[in-house]
């Protein structure tokens, strides 16, 4: 079978009521046939669930789906995206480890990577998203543990080379942690490339519609084992329920994100003609520095789109007061198209120079574009450049 035709089909065993459907396991806990079933659960002779901060249905249903769709032997659901951030880090990171990462991240694992994990000993080393080979070879160190890296990333789009940095990983037997939040695994699947671990904000586009919050790892097992042990210990649990609603959802993620696709190169083409947006950033737009690259290890572009107007936050403000349809929001991955301006929101705590870097400009606007007709987009989007512009001649 199609990975879309497993993502539908597989759920937990029916019970004796015969549903459809795959039930909701709202329990805190599981009981015991008997004293000696208990006693082989906690020595782990015997397979079975404890505990819902341990495992539970409804979780497992959702890994096990994740697993498939990015063709990963094994993986742990956390209660948010930054949590599972954090856990594939701190997991399989110790004292004295060194982390190689691309600079382009979003800016709460740029604050795990340069204010969390130095407290414990461990350093970092970032490069450019489009180092070559030999800098990325050159920046390992003895006691490189890790490379971690989003692509795209988050705002500015930029793309790493996974097949080169799987060549590097594996000469030098380090670790390869793909955030794939933004492609999602119906685009993009980092393990063809060699990566060990894959991880996303469930909350984004494997929700797709803004209800709940959620995040997953899946790897090797090897990882994962250390993985599941730290979470256990640790607790950040992935709730029953918003399992229940992931997995749902995953059934129709790949029709989601052809269509999301397909609205945002519209949308990215539109706005590329239109004389007052100074630029337009989009993974499938031939004008996108790295468009071969997308091609190569994506099959769409997804759902992201960047614009950037001139005027700073005067005319940025104008701009987004002036959509009619879109949504204000620090989110992304909805059905309903979301705009939000890095530099004030998300990435609001970058110092200048790191804003710099990322290309995190004032007039830089985040477009995650949505399931709407793709007409009133792009007549919602152009108004508002325009409405914007007189506004800018009126002051």
């Amino acid at each position: 079978m199609k990975k879309q035709t497993k993502a539908i089909r597989t759920q937990t065993s029916k019970t004796k009521y015969r549903e459809h459907s795959t039930p909701l396991f709202l329990t805190s806990s599981f009981t015991f046939e008997s004293a000696e079933q208990g006693k082989a659960l906690f020595e782990e002779t015997e397979e079975g669930n404890i505990y819902s901060r341990f495992s539970n249905p409804s979780v497992q249903e959702f890994v096990d789906k994740v697993c498939m769709l990015e063709g990963l032997e094994d993986g742990v659901a956390t209660a948010t995206g930054m949590a599972a951030v954090f856990a594939s880090m701190a997991a399989l990171l110790k004292s004295g480890d060194h982390i190689l990462a691309c600079r382009a991240l979003f800016g709460s694992a740029h604050q795990i990577i340069t204010q969390i994990l130095p407290k414990w000993g461990i350093t970092h080393t970032y490069l450019d998203a489009d180092a070559s080979e030999a800098e990325w070879e050159a920046a390992v160190q003895p006691n490189t543990r890790m490379i971690y890296l989003e692509t795209p990333s988050n705002p500015g789009l930029d793309l790493v080379d996974l097949a080169m940095i799987g060549r590097i990983t594996k000469k030098h037997n380090i670790i390869f942690n793909v955030d794939n939040c933004f492609a999602s695994p119906a685009l993009q699947t980092p393990a063809d490339f060699g990566a060990d671990l894959v991880l996303h904000s469930a909350t984004k586009f494997m929700d797709g519609q803004g209800r709940v919050l959620g995040g997953i790892v899946v790897g090797k097992k090897e990882y994962i084992k250390e993985l599941r042990f730290f979470c256990r210990q640790t607790g950040p649990s992935m709730s029953p329920f918003n399992a229940w609603v992931l997995s749902k959802s995953l059934e129709t993620l790949h029709l989601r994100m052809e269509k999301h696709a397909s609205n945002a190169l519209a949308l990215a083409t539109a706005l590329e003609k239109h004389p007052d947006v100074k630029s337009v950033k989009y993974p499938f737009l031939e004008s996108h520095p790295q468009y071969a690259l997308a091609k190569q290890q994506m099959s769409a572009g997804g759902s992201i789109v960047t614009i950037d107007l001139e005027g700073g936050f005067e005319r940025v403000a104008a701009f987004m007061d002036a959509l009619e349809i879109a949504s204000l929001s620090s989110n992304l991955g909805d059905t309903r198209t979301i705009v939000t301006n890095p530099n004030t929101t998300t990435h609001a705590k970058l110092k200048p120079e790191e804003k710099a870097a990322l290309g995190i400009t004032e007039g830089l606007i985040r477009i995650s574009v949505g399931l709407e007709d793709i007409e009133d987009l792009i007549e919602d989007f152009t108004q508002a450049v325009e409405v914007s512009v007189k506004s800018d001649i009126l002051e």
